[in-house]
């Protein structure tokens, strides 16, 4: 795999060195989107929770598909011309900034992530409509204040815009607060924002699914860890704002168009979209 040549706008303009000793998040997401750009590691670990749960890969397609209605929803319906898409992941077919400009080429889109194969690939996300932007912030989106900083330099924060948190969250532990972080970006937001979010339940008494979640955490090398949290915890993400229909339900029934496939379960995963009043 070759390294785009240039740094992308905004973030750390170097690129850390990848480490493939253990599976990434990222990768494997991309390795179960049936994507190119990713390691053994990755595919050893995507591959053990495959054998535990085999519909985890028509539950990631389905959040793509839950990205795809929701953006073009945002950018079609709600007139939104802006995106800050936090924890995008590896560029692939049907990405924010696509979705977004096709239905409106002016829209203005920021990707914020930190892992460095995602760095080497800015180059693509940063692929434009001439009408519209498109930027890559190279930071954690825990340091909520140098990624504000450098989005700004693409989106105005006056107007309102799209925070996207799509299956991102549960990488980030309840040690570190989660739902401070995702409070300090909505309250930077314009009145008439939206927040659009999905992340992974943990249901209970599901012994599969915890042994699938330890496996994950384990091909990770415990250097990133998974966090499945109850329905209410994720409710508490959209406290003060004003949630759209269908309200917080599960991935594949959120306004399921006829991409969606039917499932004879619901997958373990909620997505909502709520304005801000």
């Amino acid at each position: 795999m070759r390294e785009p040549r240039g740094a992308p706008k905004g973030g750390r303009p170097d690129t850390p060195p990848f480490d493939v000793s253990v599976a990434h998040p990222a990768r494997i997401y991309d390795y179960w989107l049936g994507g190119k750009d990713n390691f053994a590691v990755d595919r050893a670990a995507g591959d053990q929770v495959i054998e535990l749960r085999p519909e985890i890969v028509h539950a990631v397609r389905s959040n793509r598909r839950f990205l795809r209605r929701s953006v073009r929803y945002l950018a079609a319906d709600a007139g939104i011309r802006q995106f800050l898409d936090i924890g995008t992941g590896l560029p692939s077919a049907n990405n924010t900034h696509e979705v977004a400009q096709h239905v409106a080429p002016d829209s203005r889109i920021v990707y914020v992530d930190n892992d460095p194969i995602v760095l080497t690939h800015a180059r693509a996300l940063l692929t434009s409509s001439p009408e519209g932007n498109t930027a890559y912030v190279n930071s954690d989106l825990r340091d909520t204040e140098a990624v504000l900083t450098e989005a700004g330099k693409t989106l105005d924060f006056t107007q309102p815009a799209a925070l996207m948190f799509l299956m991102t969250l549960q990488y980030i532990p309840d040690s570190d607060d989660p739902h401070s972080i995702v409070r300090k970006y909505v309250d930077a937001l314009a009145p008439g924002s939206f927040l659009v979010l999905s992340d992974p339940i943990l249901e209970n008494d599901d012994s599969v699914l915890v042994e699938s979640n330890r496996r994950m955490n384990e091909g990770m090398g415990g250097k990133t860890t998974q966090t499945r949290r109850a329905p209410a915890d994720i409710a508490r993400f959209f406290d003060g704002l004003e949630l759209l229909e269908p309200g917080l339900v599960a991935l594949n029934r959120w306004r399921p168009g006829g991409d969606e496939p039917r499932t004879a379960r619901d997958i373990p995963a909620l997505a909502a979209i709520a304005r801000k009043p």
